[in-house]
C-alpha cells in the first residue's frame, strides 16, 4: 500500500471515530476531496481493516458509518505543526479582537500539550516557539475595532439557543443609540466585524449587518425564534465584495501586463473568472454588490488596474489611482 493511502484510511477512521453522527459517502468525498469510486474504496478498506465500524441507524435514507468512541485513542498524537497551527489559530484570534474564542482555543491548545509524554514536550516545545516566531504573527502590528467580550459571549449564546436579543445600538451617522430586536444569524470578521441577524422591525424585517463595535449592550429574551431553512450565511456573504450588502452588479477589472503575475495570485471574489490577454493583461470578471469595498481595494493597486465595468465604479476610482512604488 501507498504511504499516502495509509495516511488517508487511518485518517478516515480517525474522522469516523470524531463524527458521532457517522459519515456518509457524501461526507468522505468532501473531506477528502475524492469522487464517489474513491470514497467507496475507502470505506471499505476502512471495514476491512477496522470490524469495529458499525451503521448509524437514523431516519435518513443514506447510510452512514462509524468507530464507537474510544477505538483509535491510542493512535492520536499531536505534532508540532499541529500544535503550531492551533497556537497561530489563537494569535490570529486575539489579533481580530475575538478574544473570547482566542481563550477557548488557548485552553485546548493547554489541553492538547498536557497529553504528551515529557519526553515529546521536550522536543516539541522548542520547536513550537521557534516556528510561531518565525510565522511573525506576534509582530504584526494594526489597528482594529474595540469589541466588548461580553457582547459577543452573548450572541453567541442567542445563535446558538436561537433566542432574539435586544440590542442598544450606536447608529454610525446619527450617532443616536436605540433599541433593536433581532433574530442573529452569525459574524461576518475581515476588515470590520459585523452581526449578521433578521431585523425585527415593521420598517425593515429583513437581513442586516450590525458593526459590532456599535452594539453597546446585548438582552438575551425569553421569546425564541425559528432560523430559515432557505438561509445560508456563506451565500450571503458571497453576494458582496466586502460585508456591505446591495445590488450584485457584473464587475469586470483589467490589470496590466505589469500586475498580471501577482493579480492571478489573489482571489478577489469566489465567482471570479479570470483570462489571460494577449498582451499578458489579467482580465477578471465577478458578480457582487459593494462598490465603495471594491473602490478601497482598487485604490491598493494603483494605477496598475483599469475599471472597464460599471461606469459608476470607473468613476468612483478615476482621479484617485496613484503610481505606487515597486514592492522588493
Amino acid at each position: 500500500m501507498r504511504y499516502e493511502k495509509a495516511d488517508n484510511l487511518i485518517q478516515l477512521a480517525l474522522e469516523l471515530q470524531a463524527a458521532r453522527g457517522g459519515l456518509s459517502l457524501a461526507d468522505i468525498e468532501t473531506k477528502f476531496a475524492v469522487c464517489r469510486r474513491t470514497a467507496m474504496r475507502m470505506r471499505d478498506a476502512a471495514l476491512r481493516n477496522f470490524p469495529q465500524i458499525e451503521e448509524v441507524e437514523s431516519e435518513e435514507r443514506t447510510k452512514r458509518w462509524r468507530l464507537p468512541a474510544g477505538t483509535l485513542d491510542r493512535l492520536v498524537a499531536f505534532n508540532v505543526e499541529e500544535l503550531v497551527a492551533l497556537e497561530a489559530a489563537v494569535r490570529l484570534m486575539e489579533r481580530d479582537n475575538r478574544e473570547g474564542e482566542a481563550a477557548r482555543l488557548a485552553v485546548l491548545s493547554t489541553k492538547l500539550r498536557a497529553l504528551l509524554r515529557p519526553d515529546v514536550a521536550c522536543r516539541v516545545e522548542p520547536d513550537l516557539e521557534a516556528l510561531l516566531e518565525a510565522e511573525g504573527l506576534a509582530a504584526r502590528p494594526g489597528p482594529r475595532p474595540c469589541i466588548q467580550v461580553t457582547v459577543i459571549e452573548d450572541l453567541r449564546q442567542a445563535i446558538v439557543t436561537c433566542r432574539k436579543v435586544k440590542l442598544l445600538y450606536r447608529n454610525r451617522r446619527t450617532k443616536k443609540t436605540n433599541e433593536r430586536l433581532v433574530h442573529p444569524l452569525g459574524f461576518l470578521h475581515g476588515h470590520r466585524n459585523y452581526l449578521v441577524a433578521w431585523h425585527e422591525h415593521p420598517k425593515a424585517n429583513d437581513f442586516a449587518l450590525f458593526a459590532l463595535p456599535h452594539i453597546q449592550a446585548v438582552q438575551i429574551t425569553v421569546e425564541s425564534f425559528e432560523r430559515d431553512p432557505a438561509f445560508d450565511l456563506n451565500e450571503f456573504a458571497s453576494r458582496s465584495f466586502g460585508l456591505f450588502q446591495g445590488e450584485p452588479m457584473d464587475v469586470v477589472w483589467r490589470f496590466l501586463p505589469e500586475a498580471a503575475d501577482d493579480a492571478a495570485e489573489f482571489v478577489f471574489h469566489p465567482s471570479q473568472q479570470v483570462e489571460r490577454q494577449a498582451d499578458g493583461a489579467l482580465i477578471v470578471r465577478f458578480r457582487a454588490a459593494g462598490d465603495l469595498e471594491m473602490a478601497w481595494h482598487l485604490l491598493t493597486w494603483g494605477n496598475m488596474v483599469e475599471v472597464l465595468e460599471p461606469k459608476e465604479l470607473a468613476d468612483m476610482v478615476s482621479g484617485h489611482q496613484v503610481a505606487w512604488p515597486a514592492l522588493p
